[in-house]
């Protein structure tokens, strides 16, 4: 597989402890972010949210409050539902 250079910029205490590790491990530096590179790209990718359906949603809310309440009595009360 081919290699592409990349240059990174890291703190100076990521430094201390990417090599330290590096010399425990008896690799390289360069093994080690790589290894770091596959663990981020191989978590899914978050999901776009759909802005246009959150709108359509929020004005489906806002049509069913300016509704107001419904008409009709209740048969239950907070309780009821809370003891279910």
């Amino acid at each position: 597989m081919r290699m592409k250079r990349k240059q990174v910029y890291i703190y100076t205490d990521q430094d201390q402890r990417l090599r330290a590790l590096a010399r425990r491990q008896g690799t390289t530096e360069s093994n080690l972010l790589r290894a770091g590179v596959d663990r981020i790209l191989a978590e899914p990718l978050p999901q776009e949210r759909d802005h246009q359906a959150w709108l359509k949603s929020r004005e489906f809310i806002d049509s069913l409050i300016r509704r107001g309440p419904l008409k009709g009595e209740r048969r239950w009360t907070r309780e009821d539902a809370h003891e279910r």
